[in-house]
Protein backbone atom coordinates (compact mmCIF):
# COMPACT_ATOMS: atom_id res chain seq x y z
CA UNK A 1 0.00 0.00 0.00
CA UNK A 2 1.34 3.85 -0.60
CA UNK A 3 2.28 5.98 2.08
CA UNK A 4 -0.97 7.81 0.74
CA UNK A 5 -3.54 5.22 1.08
CA UNK A 6 -1.60 3.96 4.51
CA UNK A 7 -2.35 7.62 5.83
CA UNK A 8 -6.10 7.84 4.33
CA UNK A 9 -6.54 4.92 5.80
CA UNK A 10 -5.75 6.11 8.98
CA UNK A 11 -7.03 9.29 9.00
CA UNK A 12 -10.25 7.76 8.43
CA UNK A 13 -12.03 9.60 11.40
CA UNK A 14 -11.17 13.30 10.38
CA UNK A 15 -11.37 12.29 6.46
CA UNK A 16 -14.79 10.09 7.09
CA UNK A 17 -16.57 13.77 8.51
CA UNK A 18 -15.24 16.02 6.11
CA UNK A 19 -15.95 13.76 2.68
CA UNK A 20 -19.39 12.95 4.98
CA UNK A 21 -20.15 16.45 5.45
CA UNK A 22 -18.66 17.60 1.17
CA UNK A 23 -21.09 14.84 0.20
CA UNK A 24 -23.92 16.32 2.01
CA UNK A 25 -23.57 19.85 1.55
CA UNK A 26 -24.10 18.87 -2.22
CA UNK A 27 -27.27 16.66 -1.42
CA UNK A 28 -28.47 18.90 0.31
CA UNK A 29 -29.73 21.42 -2.33
CA UNK A 30 -29.47 18.53 -5.15
CA UNK A 31 -32.78 17.23 -4.03
CA UNK A 32 -34.80 19.94 -3.56
CA UNK A 33 -32.93 21.37 -7.18
CA UNK A 34 -34.36 17.70 -8.83
CA UNK A 35 -38.31 18.89 -7.42
CA UNK A 36 -37.91 22.46 -8.23
CA UNK A 37 -36.25 21.81 -11.72
CA UNK A 38 -39.65 20.41 -13.28
CA UNK A 39 -41.53 23.82 -12.39
CA UNK A 40 -39.81 25.83 -15.30
CA UNK A 41 -40.05 22.85 -17.69
CA UNK A 42 -43.30 23.09 -17.18
CA UNK A 43 -44.32 26.38 -19.30
CA UNK A 44 -42.22 25.51 -22.57
CA UNK A 45 -44.71 22.96 -22.22
CA UNK A 46 -47.42 25.38 -22.56
CA UNK A 47 -45.92 27.68 -25.34
CA UNK A 48 -46.17 25.13 -27.45
CA UNK A 49 -50.13 25.12 -28.40
CA UNK A 50 -49.82 28.48 -28.78
CA UNK A 51 -47.36 28.39 -31.51
CA UNK A 52 -49.08 25.25 -33.36
CA UNK A 53 -51.92 27.57 -35.14
CA UNK A 54 -49.10 29.32 -36.04
CA UNK A 55 -48.11 26.85 -38.26
CA UNK A 56 -50.59 24.77 -39.11
CA UNK A 57 -51.78 27.32 -41.96
CA UNK A 58 -48.52 26.61 -43.67
CA UNK A 59 -49.28 22.77 -44.60
CA UNK A 60 -53.17 22.55 -45.21
CA UNK A 61 -52.96 20.75 -48.21
CA UNK A 62 -52.17 17.17 -46.49
CA UNK A 63 -53.22 17.02 -43.13
CA UNK A 64 -55.35 13.50 -43.11
CA UNK A 65 -52.45 11.26 -44.72
CA UNK A 66 -49.66 12.41 -42.35
CA UNK A 67 -51.12 12.93 -38.42
CA UNK A 68 -51.00 9.11 -38.47
CA UNK A 69 -47.55 8.02 -38.38
CA UNK A 70 -46.75 10.83 -37.27
CA UNK A 71 -48.87 11.07 -33.98
CA UNK A 72 -48.44 7.15 -33.49
CA UNK A 73 -44.66 5.81 -34.49
CA UNK A 74 -42.70 8.88 -33.30
CA UNK A 75 -43.37 10.12 -29.73
CA UNK A 76 -43.25 6.64 -28.15
CA UNK A 77 -39.82 5.40 -29.21
CA UNK A 78 -38.43 8.90 -27.89
CA UNK A 79 -39.55 9.07 -24.63
CA UNK A 80 -38.99 5.23 -24.11
CA UNK A 81 -35.23 4.83 -25.25
CA UNK A 82 -33.82 7.78 -22.89
CA UNK A 83 -36.01 6.39 -20.20
CA UNK A 84 -34.14 3.18 -20.67
CA UNK A 85 -30.65 4.25 -21.00
CA UNK A 86 -30.36 6.14 -17.80
CA UNK A 87 -31.59 3.44 -15.92
CA UNK A 88 -29.37 0.39 -17.47
CA UNK A 89 -26.05 2.27 -16.72
CA UNK A 90 -27.26 3.78 -13.57
CA UNK A 91 -27.74 0.65 -12.47
CA UNK A 92 -24.26 -0.74 -13.69
CA UNK A 93 -22.57 2.29 -12.15
CA UNK A 94 -24.67 1.93 -8.84
CA UNK A 95 -24.32 4.93 -6.76
CA UNK A 96 -21.00 7.00 -8.63
CA UNK A 97 -23.01 8.01 -11.72
CA UNK A 98 -25.94 9.43 -9.57
CA UNK A 99 -23.22 10.63 -7.26
CA UNK A 100 -21.11 12.18 -9.90
CA UNK A 101 -24.65 14.19 -11.15
CA UNK A 102 -25.33 15.84 -8.36
CA UNK A 103 -24.08 19.59 -8.41
CA UNK A 104 -25.49 22.51 -5.75
CA UNK A 105 -25.37 26.02 -6.16
CA UNK A 106 -21.94 27.65 -4.74
CA UNK A 107 -24.19 30.80 -3.00
CA UNK A 108 -24.19 32.10 0.93
CA UNK A 109 -26.49 29.23 2.22
CA UNK A 110 -24.01 26.56 0.67
CA UNK A 111 -20.59 28.36 1.47
CA UNK A 112 -21.81 29.35 5.11
CA UNK A 113 -22.72 25.32 5.70
CA UNK A 114 -19.43 24.35 4.67
CA UNK A 115 -17.73 26.98 6.62
CA UNK A 116 -19.73 25.49 9.96
CA UNK A 117 -18.32 22.20 8.74
CA UNK A 118 -14.70 22.92 8.97
CA UNK A 119 -15.37 24.63 11.92
CA UNK A 120 -16.64 21.20 13.37
CA UNK A 121 -13.49 19.54 11.97
CA UNK A 122 -11.39 21.65 14.25
CA UNK A 123 -9.70 24.18 11.42
CA UNK A 124 -11.02 27.03 13.93
CA UNK A 125 -13.06 29.97 12.92
CA UNK A 126 -10.62 32.16 11.62
CA UNK A 127 -8.93 29.46 9.25
CA UNK A 128 -12.46 28.09 8.23
CA UNK A 129 -13.62 31.17 7.36
CA UNK A 130 -10.74 32.14 4.53
CA UNK A 131 -10.28 28.76 3.46
CA UNK A 132 -14.58 28.73 2.53
CA UNK A 133 -13.74 32.70 1.24
CA UNK A 134 -10.93 31.45 -1.00
CA UNK A 135 -13.27 28.32 -2.33
CA UNK A 136 -15.93 30.78 -3.21
CA UNK A 137 -13.88 33.23 -5.43
CA UNK A 138 -14.22 32.04 -8.99
CA UNK A 139 -16.95 29.80 -8.34
CA UNK A 140 -20.06 32.02 -6.61
CA UNK A 141 -23.04 31.41 -8.84
CA UNK A 142 -22.05 28.35 -10.23
CA UNK A 143 -22.84 24.37 -10.20
CA UNK A 144 -20.32 22.45 -7.91
CA UNK A 145 -20.61 18.71 -7.45
CA UNK A 146 -19.22 16.74 -4.00
CA UNK A 147 -16.30 15.70 -6.50
CA UNK A 148 -15.05 19.15 -7.50
CA UNK A 149 -15.79 20.42 -3.63
CA UNK A 150 -13.59 17.68 -2.41
CA UNK A 151 -10.94 19.24 -4.85
CA UNK A 152 -11.08 22.60 -4.42
CA UNK A 153 -10.83 22.41 -0.17
CA UNK A 154 -7.83 19.48 -0.47
CA UNK A 155 -6.07 22.32 -2.63
CA UNK A 156 -6.89 25.02 -0.27
CA UNK A 157 -5.66 22.99 2.81
CA UNK A 158 -2.17 21.76 1.15
CA UNK A 159 -2.01 25.68 0.18
CA UNK A 160 -1.67 26.47 3.96
CA UNK A 161 0.59 23.70 5.14
CA UNK A 162 3.03 23.91 1.70
CA UNK A 163 5.42 26.49 3.84
CA UNK A 164 5.27 24.76 6.94
CA UNK A 165 5.78 21.38 5.82
CA UNK A 166 10.24 20.98 6.37
CA UNK A 167 11.96 17.73 7.44
CA UNK A 168 14.12 18.56 10.82
CA UNK A 169 17.23 20.40 9.80
CA UNK A 170 20.24 18.79 10.50
CA UNK A 171 23.24 21.23 11.71
CA UNK A 172 27.09 20.61 10.96
CA UNK A 173 27.36 21.06 14.77
CA UNK A 174 28.55 17.80 16.92
CA UNK A 175 26.43 17.27 18.93
CA UNK A 176 23.15 18.55 17.99
CA UNK A 177 20.93 19.11 20.87
CA UNK A 178 16.76 17.71 20.39
CA UNK A 179 14.92 19.21 23.38
CA UNK A 180 11.39 17.52 23.26
CA UNK A 181 8.45 19.33 25.27
CA UNK A 182 4.79 18.50 25.34
CA UNK A 183 1.71 18.02 27.67
CA UNK A 184 1.09 14.60 29.66
CA UNK A 185 0.52 12.10 26.92
CA UNK A 186 0.99 13.39 24.37
CA UNK A 187 3.41 10.90 22.87
CA UNK A 188 6.84 12.50 23.24
CA UNK A 189 8.94 9.50 24.58
CA UNK A 190 7.62 7.11 21.91
CA UNK A 191 8.57 10.01 19.37
CA UNK A 192 11.74 10.57 20.44
CA UNK A 193 12.53 6.78 19.98
CA UNK A 194 11.20 6.75 16.55
CA UNK A 195 13.11 9.77 15.70
CA UNK A 196 16.30 7.89 17.49
CA UNK A 197 15.91 4.73 15.31
CA UNK A 198 14.74 6.42 11.90
CA UNK A 199 18.26 8.98 12.45
CA UNK A 200 20.60 5.58 13.60
CA UNK A 201 19.24 3.74 10.60
CA UNK A 202 20.18 6.67 8.25
CA UNK A 203 23.81 6.52 9.54
CA UNK A 204 23.64 8.89 12.71
CA UNK A 205 25.70 8.65 16.27
CA UNK A 206 23.01 9.26 18.23
CA UNK A 207 22.61 9.61 22.20
CA UNK A 208 19.13 9.43 24.71
CA UNK A 209 18.85 11.61 27.92
CA UNK A 210 15.60 10.27 29.72
CA UNK A 211 14.97 13.42 30.89
CA UNK A 212 11.18 12.50 32.53
CA UNK A 213 13.40 11.64 35.51
CA UNK A 214 9.73 11.01 37.89
CA UNK A 215 8.09 8.83 35.82
CA UNK A 216 9.71 5.35 35.86
CA UNK A 217 7.75 4.04 32.64
CA UNK A 218 8.88 6.81 30.40
CA UNK A 219 12.46 5.54 31.50
CA UNK A 220 11.88 2.08 30.69
CA UNK A 221 9.95 2.99 26.98
CA UNK A 222 12.95 5.02 26.24
CA UNK A 223 15.27 1.65 27.04
CA UNK A 224 13.49 -0.11 24.73
CA UNK A 225 13.33 1.79 21.90
CA UNK A 226 17.67 2.62 22.96
CA UNK A 227 17.70 -1.44 22.48
CA UNK A 228 15.65 -1.75 19.42
CA UNK A 229 17.51 1.22 17.59
CA UNK A 230 21.10 0.40 19.32
CA UNK A 231 21.19 3.87 21.04
CA UNK A 232 22.56 4.52 24.57
CA UNK A 233 19.98 6.00 27.14
CA UNK A 234 21.49 8.14 29.71
CA UNK A 235 19.32 8.25 32.94
CA UNK A 236 19.20 9.46 36.22
CA UNK A 237 17.48 8.86 39.70
CA UNK A 238 14.33 8.88 39.79
CA UNK A 239 13.05 12.40 41.54
CA UNK A 240 16.43 13.55 40.36
CA UNK A 241 16.67 17.17 39.05
CA UNK A 242 16.04 17.05 34.88
CA UNK A 243 18.40 19.93 34.08
CA UNK A 244 21.45 18.22 35.97
CA UNK A 245 20.57 14.99 33.83
CA UNK A 246 20.33 17.37 30.52
CA UNK A 247 23.81 19.05 31.65
CA UNK A 248 25.51 15.64 32.12
CA UNK A 249 23.80 14.22 28.98
CA UNK A 250 25.26 17.09 26.99
CA UNK A 251 28.79 16.72 28.26
CA UNK A 252 28.95 12.98 27.43
CA UNK A 253 27.51 13.57 23.84
CA UNK A 254 30.13 15.86 23.75
CA UNK A 255 33.15 13.58 24.32
CA UNK A 256 31.82 10.84 22.86
CA UNK A 257 31.50 13.09 19.47
CA UNK A 258 27.43 12.03 19.00
CA UNK A 259 25.41 13.41 16.63
CA UNK A 260 22.19 13.92 18.03
CA UNK A 261 21.34 14.34 21.38
CA UNK A 262 17.69 13.79 21.99
CA UNK A 263 16.32 14.74 25.09
CA UNK A 264 13.34 13.57 26.64
CA UNK A 265 11.34 16.24 29.38
CA UNK A 266 8.16 15.25 31.80
CA UNK A 267 4.87 15.64 30.20
CA UNK A 268 3.50 19.70 31.51
CA UNK A 269 0.09 21.34 31.41
CA UNK A 270 0.57 24.73 29.96
CA UNK A 271 -0.78 26.26 32.76
CA UNK A 272 1.42 24.87 35.48
CA UNK A 273 3.82 27.82 35.59
CA UNK A 274 5.90 25.74 38.24
CA UNK A 275 6.30 23.02 35.73
CA UNK A 276 7.21 25.67 32.73
CA UNK A 277 9.58 27.35 35.11
CA UNK A 278 11.34 24.17 35.47
CA UNK A 279 11.33 23.59 31.38
CA UNK A 280 12.96 26.88 31.22
CA UNK A 281 16.11 26.19 33.55
CA UNK A 282 16.99 22.72 31.69
CA UNK A 283 16.93 25.26 28.70
CA UNK A 284 19.17 28.13 30.49
CA UNK A 285 21.68 24.81 31.93
CA UNK A 286 22.33 23.74 28.66
CA UNK A 287 23.21 27.17 27.60
CA UNK A 288 26.03 27.05 29.81
CA UNK A 289 27.48 23.89 28.09
CA UNK A 290 26.50 24.85 24.55
CA UNK A 291 25.43 28.28 24.25
CA UNK A 292 23.61 27.64 20.78
CA UNK A 293 22.09 24.58 22.56
CA UNK A 294 19.17 23.34 22.09
CA UNK A 295 19.54 23.51 18.35
CA UNK A 296 15.87 22.26 17.74
CA UNK A 297 13.17 21.98 20.70
CA UNK A 298 9.97 19.70 19.25
CA UNK A 299 6.72 20.52 20.48
CA UNK A 300 4.83 16.69 20.43
CA UNK A 301 0.96 17.55 20.15
CA UNK A 302 -1.79 15.10 20.81
CA UNK A 303 -4.15 15.49 17.47
CA UNK A 304 -7.30 14.33 20.24
CA UNK A 305 -6.70 17.50 22.12
CA UNK A 306 -8.48 19.25 19.16
CA UNK A 307 -8.33 23.46 19.60
CA UNK A 308 -6.68 23.03 22.68
CA UNK A 309 -3.22 22.48 20.86
CA UNK A 310 -3.40 26.40 20.08
CA UNK A 311 -2.89 27.13 23.41
CA UNK A 312 0.13 24.51 23.96
CA UNK A 313 1.88 26.51 21.20
CA UNK A 314 1.46 29.86 22.51
CA UNK A 315 3.13 28.76 26.03
CA UNK A 316 5.74 26.34 25.13
CA UNK A 317 6.57 28.94 21.93
CA UNK A 318 7.36 31.38 24.77
CA UNK A 319 9.09 29.55 27.47
CA UNK A 320 11.43 26.99 25.16
CA UNK A 321 11.56 29.06 22.28
CA UNK A 322 9.60 25.27 19.80
CA UNK A 323 10.99 25.69 16.69
CA UNK A 324 9.30 22.88 15.24
CA UNK A 325 5.87 20.72 15.61
CA UNK A 326 4.97 16.75 15.39
CA UNK A 327 1.52 16.11 15.75
CA UNK A 328 0.85 12.51 17.16
CA UNK A 329 -2.47 10.36 17.40
CA UNK A 330 -4.08 11.02 13.98
CA UNK A 331 -5.38 7.86 13.52
CA UNK A 332 -7.67 8.64 16.72
CA UNK A 333 -9.18 11.32 15.84
CA UNK A 334 -12.26 13.42 13.57
CA UNK A 335 -10.35 16.38 14.38
CA UNK A 336 -6.99 16.13 11.84
CA UNK A 337 -8.45 19.62 11.17
CA UNK A 338 -6.05 21.11 13.75
CA UNK A 339 -3.29 20.90 12.12
CA UNK A 340 -4.54 23.44 9.72
CA UNK A 341 -5.69 25.71 12.15
CA UNK A 342 -1.56 25.34 13.65
CA UNK A 343 -0.05 25.96 10.34
CA UNK A 344 -2.29 28.93 9.42
CA UNK A 345 -2.15 31.01 12.78
CA UNK A 346 1.99 30.10 14.07
CA UNK A 347 3.78 29.54 10.69
CA UNK A 348 5.80 26.78 12.89
CA UNK A 349 7.54 24.08 10.70
CA UNK A 350 5.34 21.01 10.80
CA UNK A 351 8.47 17.82 10.84
CA UNK A 352 6.56 14.68 11.18
CA UNK A 353 3.01 13.24 11.81
CA UNK A 354 2.58 10.05 13.54
CA UNK A 355 -0.32 7.86 12.88
CA UNK A 356 0.20 4.39 14.63
CA UNK A 357 2.58 3.07 17.27
CA UNK A 358 4.82 1.29 14.46
CA UNK A 359 8.76 2.85 14.09
CA UNK A 360 7.57 3.52 10.30
CA UNK A 361 4.19 5.55 11.55
CA UNK A 362 5.96 8.87 12.47
CA UNK A 363 6.42 10.38 8.63
CA UNK A 364 8.07 13.23 7.02
CA UNK A 365 4.92 15.88 6.92
CA UNK A 366 4.10 15.66 3.23
CA UNK A 367 1.47 18.62 2.66
CA UNK A 368 -0.05 17.40 -0.51
CA UNK A 369 -0.69 13.54 0.68
CA UNK A 370 -2.06 14.99 4.33
CA UNK A 371 -4.97 17.21 2.31
CA UNK A 372 -6.13 14.87 0.34
CA UNK A 373 -6.08 12.16 2.69
CA UNK A 374 -8.49 14.69 5.37
CA UNK A 375 -10.75 15.52 3.16
CA UNK A 376 -11.25 11.84 1.71
CA UNK A 377 -10.03 12.69 -1.88
CA UNK A 378 -8.65 10.08 -4.31
CA UNK A 379 -4.98 9.40 -4.74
Amino acid sequence: MSFFGKLKERLFKSSSRLSDGLDEIVADQSSTAAVAEPTPAAPPAQAAPQSAPAERPVTPAAPAARPEPVAVAEPKPEPEEPAAKPGFFARLAGAVIPEAEQRRLVDDEMLETLEDLLIRADMGVETAARVTANIAEGRFGRRISARELREALAGEVARILEPVAKPLPIYPRRPQVVLVVGVNGSGKTTTIGKLAAQFRAAGKKVVIAAGDTFRAAAVEQLQVWGKRADVPVLTAAQGSDPASLAFDALTQAQRDGADLLLIDTAGRLQNRQDLMEELAKIVRVLRKVDPDAPHNTLLVLDATTGQNALAQVEVFRRIADVTGLVMTKLDGTARGGVLVALADKFGLPIHAIGVGEQIDDLAPFDPEDFARALVGASD
